[in-house]
């Protein structure tokens, strides 16, 4: 009975694609509306600091030109919003409001199998807003071609960083407004603070062991390594770290939202 069971069950794959594919056709029914912020917010940026203020920045940061500099920064910042907005208020409600995710334990699936399609669907998120901002750099002569073409790869492991993290906060939030806490002190001042914006090195002496850390850092300095085909043995420890954060972060939210829905 059990090898009959067995052989019932779906493999890994058919399983983390049913979950992933369900995510996708719920976003792509409002895809206008779902898609329009994420992939306009990060251009209005670039418009208004980088066209704008860097018409002022004559010094070259990194070997590129400010807007340029700002611009591959800004592929990877896209990624972490979306993500992080796609495993925080949209898992608490799917959990809490909607309670999909009673109906999909229903099915073959474990909580394992739900938690892993959402991340990789995090990802998947990373991955085709970074593309898209990175179309609209290149029609403006922006992002360097054709090394920038490896950016969404870039925004895929972003992706999965951020959305294994955000998973792993929405298990102990009670409260949908409780996600402000999360974005206000912790996502928006990253932006400022890895890298994007300005060079971590013009940071105060005190603020860059916190800036070194911090996840969007080294997804910032892998984008930039991709764009400038600059790559270096540095690199290596930003690859390790990202597979660290996501290996860590998805076992302790597997491990934290199991008790939640199965309770």
């Amino acid at each position: 009975m059990k090898n009959n069971d067995k052989k019932q069950f779906p493999p890994l794959a058919k399983r983390l694609h049913s979950v992933w594919y369900r995510h996708f056709r719920v976003y792509s029914q409002n895809l206008l509306s779902n898609g329009f912020p994420p992939f306009v917010e990060p251009l209005i940026f670039l418009a208004g600091v980088g066209l704008g203020l860097g018409r002022y920045i004559d010094q070259p940061m990194e070997g590129m030109r400010y807007v340029e500099y700002l611009g591959t920064g800004l592929l990877v910042t896209t990624a972490m919003f979306t993500s992080a907005f796609e495993c925080s208020f949209g898992t608490f409600i799917r959990l809490e409001f909607q309670k999909v995710y009673d109906g999909m334990l229903a099915a073959p699936l474990s909580v394992r199998d739900l938690i892993a399609g959402e991340i990789l669907w995090a990802g998947s998120k990373g991955l085709f807003f970074s593309f898209a901002v990175l179309c609209v750099l290149s029609i403006f002569g922006i992002a360097p071609m054709p090394y920038s073409l490896g950016a969404p790869l870039v925004g895929f492991i972003t992706g999965l960083m951020f959305g294994s993290m955000s998973l792993f906060v929405a298990s102990f939030v009670k409260t949908i407004n409780h996600f402000n806490f999360y974005f206000t002190g912790f996502i928006s001042p990253m932006f400022f603070f890895s890298g994007v914006v300005f060079p971590i090195d013009n940071l105060p002496a005190a603020v860059r062991p916190f800036a070194q850390v911090i996840p969007l850092t080294h997804s910032v300095k892998l984008v930039r390594a991709v764009c400038t085909n600059d790559y270096h043995p540095g690199l290596w420890t930003s690859l390790a770290y990202a597979a660290i954060f996501i290996t860590i972060f998805s076992i302790l939210a597997v491990k934290r939202l199991k008790k939640r829905m199965i309770s």
